[in-house]
């Protein structure tokens, strides 16, 4: 059923779909104009921040890890961290349940088939699907995982162990993601305690991805450049391929750590930062060899949570740089536009 997508009615099929078919070649939807493909040559041995947060739980320690992070949150928008708090099981764990997840048959997957963002739960494949105009190498499912009573009855039933496995790594992740915004609003200067209860009753959103090995690697990606929505994404992956933008906006490779988790600012930290600190821009490059799979856990203030910059940070010398912004603006903005096109971001952005 899958594979007969490319010449029927049906729109969709799923790039492991066209793995098992051992195409050659990468079909023309998934090529990308010559200044849009990947360097697949970067130099990996640029060091990139890892952090253990161990540290910040000895007072001696806590203030040099704290301008540790500020130093990353303002060049980057990006570090790794090790001694996280989340045991190699759980992380072994999440990674077999999506590898299960995407080993299931297409009628399986194609039960929670959806191109609406609103969806709670829902799978697919590129960004959309249904709307891109340039397809991406990579099969996701999505589904909203906090508070985890409120959505994991709505997650697979198969495989069977998938609720348990994939729930209690979204339960450490959500654990881990409010001491990282403690000690990111600690460095940044304000107070954690104004905003506990939104980052407490906020959004957590796992989006699980698979992105199988690529017949051309250099001329498609997994996942365009672009920056997440909402304060932090923690991302596990099963092996190198993700690139980061640098302020000079040149790309760099992250190598692969074992046991690490990467921590990526979303743009309501760039926002409430008034622009202090920056949302990453990142993109997911491919392997002719291997699959990568990766784990993202998004977080964002509620869903109708107006966001703007944190009025300790404005002043005459840094007037408002950005216009209030929810998570549910975000949603809307890219049910109608392109993210490959134009970042959220850009869209809320005053003028000088």
């Amino acid at each position: 059923m899958e594979g007969e997508g490319e010449c029927s009615d049906n729109p969709f099929t799923s790039v492991i779909t066209l793995t098992k078919m051992r195409v050659p070649h990468v079909p023309q939807r998934y090529v990308l104009p010559p200044s849009q493909r990947p360097n697949l040559t970067l130099d990996l041995t640029t060091t990139l921040p890892i952090i253990d947060l161990s540290t910040l739980h000895h007072a001696s320690q806590r203030s040099l890890t704290l301008d540790t992070i500020q130093g990353a949150c303002k060049e980057l928008g990006f570090f790794q961290v090790v001694n996280h708090g989340i045991p190699l099981p759980v992380i072994h764990d999440a990674l077999a349940a999506a590898t299960e997840f995407f080993n299931l048959s297409l009628e399986e997957k194609m039960t929670l088939l959806s191109d609406n963002v609103h969806n709670p739960v829902r799978y697919g494949t590129s960004l959309n699907h249904a709307s891109d105009k340039v397809h991406y190498w990579r099969d996701f499912i999505k589904h909203y995982s906090h508070p985890i009573s409120d959505w994991i009855h709505l997650w697979p039933s198969n495989p069977p162990s998938y609720k348990d496995k994939m729930g209690n790594y979204a339960k450490a992740v959500q654990v881990l993601h409010k001491q990282l915004m403690e000690a990111i609003l600690e460095a940044l200067g304000l107070n954690f305690g104004n905003l506990q209860k939104e980052i407490e009753e906020g959004n957590q959103l796992m989006a699980i991805n698979c992105y199988p090995a690529c017949p051309e690697p250099d001329l498609t990606l997994g996942m365009p450049p672009h920056s997440d929505y909402g304060t932090l994404t923690v991302l596990l992956q099963s092996g190198p391929g993700l690139q980061l933008q640098d302020n000079k906006k040149k790309w760099l490779s992250v190598p692969f750590v074992e046991g690490a988790l990467l921590v990526q600012l979303g743009d309501q930290i760039e926002v409430m930062s008034n622009g202090q600190y920056k949302s990453v821009v990142h993109q997911v490059t491919l392997s002719a060899e291997n699959k990568r799979l990766s784990i993202a856990s998004l977080h964002s203030l509620p869903i109708n949570k107006k966001i703007g910059p944190a009025p300790e940070l404005v002043d005459e010398q840094h007037p408002v740089s950005y216009n209030e912004f929810s998570f549910r603006d975000f949603l809307d903005y890219i049910s109608s536009n392109d993210i490959a096109d134009k970042r959220f971001i850009d869209s809320i952005k005053k003028s000088v």
